[in-house]
């Protein structure tokens, strides 16, 4: 599960990353900020027009860097490995009707992410032969976190281990969609 830090007022991102048991096993950090894009953030809703750069982490240290370029109306999300090198990049495909996001590795297709619904708050992570080999659900925070905060939790079930790049896309597809979809449409951004 991926849950992002409750706040009320948010100028970084950051989530907590647990186990299927409820173990804290690694954490989210966005970093690269300045001042100034906090201060952007504080007092408009342009998020989306800024890159965010984050790093997924666990008790060693980072494991993943991934990077959503400014955007205008399409999402698209750079996976690296902690030294720079590529992993893939995360596409969205389309921005009308249920969103796709298609997952890239060396120029090549090898996964996509389909939204269930035009909601886009659960989703299916395929490979290229169109066979689901994992699922993204957005759990309802409660009122109170929906109404006064922009925390979000998701929950990434794979079905069996995968192989790379297909594996180190899966995680970072849970942060693609809150990053790309979510934190653009919710107040204080």
């Amino acid at each position: 599960m991926v849950s992002q830090k409750t706040k009320l007022i948010e100028l970084t991102n950051e989530y907590a990353v647990f186990d299927g048991q409820g173990q804290q096993i690694g954490a989210v950090v966005q970093v690269g900020q300045s001042a100034l894009k906090k201060a952007v953030r504080f007092v408009s809703n342009f998020d989306q027009f800024l890159t965010h750069r984050l790093e997924v982490r666990d008790a060693s240290g980072p494991v993943l860097v991934l990077t959503r370029p400014a955007k205008f109306v399409k999402s698209r999300v750079i996976v690296e490995r902690p030294d720079g090198s590529p992993i893939g990049e995360i596409v969205q495909a389309n921005v009308f009707g249920r969103i796709r996001f298609d997952l890239v590795a060396n120029g090549r297709l090898v996964g996509a992410i389909q939204a269930e619904n035009w909601r886009a708050w659960d989703f299916a992570i395929t490979d290229t032969a169109g066979t689901e080999v994992a699922r993204i659900t957005k759990k309802w925070e409660g009122l109170a976190r929906t109404l006064f905060t922009t925390a979000d939790r998701y929950v990434v079930l794979v079905h069996y281990r995968l192989p790379e790049p297909l594996a180190s896309m899966v995680v970072a597809s849970a942060l693609t969609v809150d990053t790309a979809l979510k934190q653009d449409d919710r107040g204080f951004n």
